[in-house]
């Protein structure tokens, strides 16, 4: 077991390394957008790296066969966020006013690709699959959406209550869209469509940080439903909207015949391989 917690440490290791070394290099070289999309297919690549030469198997997980599962989840990830602005401007909290300019769209879009993609490395492909491996899924969810929330704690705007939205919204979400699709492609693409559509879409805060976009609006009320300076992210909307659709995700994909028990209660003794198909 704690040869399993090793290996995918030293794997987080090694891609946020040369994630690092990758921003150091490009930095001030490269145009941003050039720049975010080198970083994004270096992690990539040390990923697929550690997999075969340090796990010793297939990259199951990202075969290019299941690619266009990416694209579903994109219009899953951007459908999510329409809704949930679509509900704020029910409640009034939300006022469209009117458009902006279309160029933030392009660069936003490499921006946020990069970003779900290294997060959905770390979190998903290490996290969730090396403490499934072990303590089973349900704790694997639990622990990859606790670190996915604390992540987020130094953001500007950030609360205890924005880090538990986070958690809840987006780490129980894409760590059910991994295990359901058992690829790192659908999740990948529901945190590309969310991001995309509330930051160079929508131009509202994205995890605190802002973000042209293409449309003008005003959001007004109270924190629980504005999410404070954190942005929409940390909405009561946001957090019901998204775990409803963990729900749905659970139920329409056959969640239960994805579940891995925890090795104590006799489950699989396959190894990383096993927890992927």
């Amino acid at each position: 077991m704690w040869k399993r917690f090793a290996t995918g440490a030293l794997g987080i290791v090694v891609v946020i390394g040369v994630i690092e070394l990758v921003q150091q290099l490009v930095r001030h070289r490269v145009p941003d957008a050039l720049g975010v999309g080198a970083v994004a297919a270096a992690a990539l690549a040390a990923y697929v790296a550690h997999v075969h030469y340090v796990e010793r198997r297939a990259v199951d997980e990202l075969a290019l066969a299941r690619l266009p599962q990416a694209a579903a989840g994109f219009v899953l990830g951007a459908g999510l966020f329409v809704t949930t602005m679509l509900v704020l401007s029910l409640l009034g909290v939300y006022r469209f006013v009117g458009f902006a300019s279309w160029q933030p769209l392009a660069q936003g879009f490499v921006v946020m690709i990069a970003a779900g993609v290294i997060e959905e490395l770390i979190f998903r492909g290490f996290v969730v699959r090396w403490v499934q491996s072990t303590a089973g899924t349900w704790i694997a969810i639990a622990v990859s959406a606790l670190l996915f929330g604390a992540a987020h704690a130094a953001n500007r705007g950030a609360t205890p209550l924005s880090s538990a939205a986070i958690a809840l919204e987006a780490g129980v979400l894409l760590s059910v869209a991994y295990v359901v699709s058992g690829n790192l492609w659908f999740p990948i693409g529901i945190h590309v469509g969310w991001n995309f559509t509330e930051g160079p879409v929508f131009g509202v805060a994205v995890s605190g940080n802002d973000v042209a976009g293409a449309l003008r609006g005003s959001v007004h009320g109270p924190d629980f439903l504005t999410g404070g300076a954190f942005g929409v992210e940390a909405s009561i909307v946001a957090v019901i909207v998204c775990t409803l659709a963990a729900g749905g995700l659970w139920i329409g994909l056959h969640g239960k015949d994805r579940l891995r028990p925890p090795m104590w209660r006799g489950g699989i003794r396959r190894g990383l391989a096993g927890t992927v198909s």
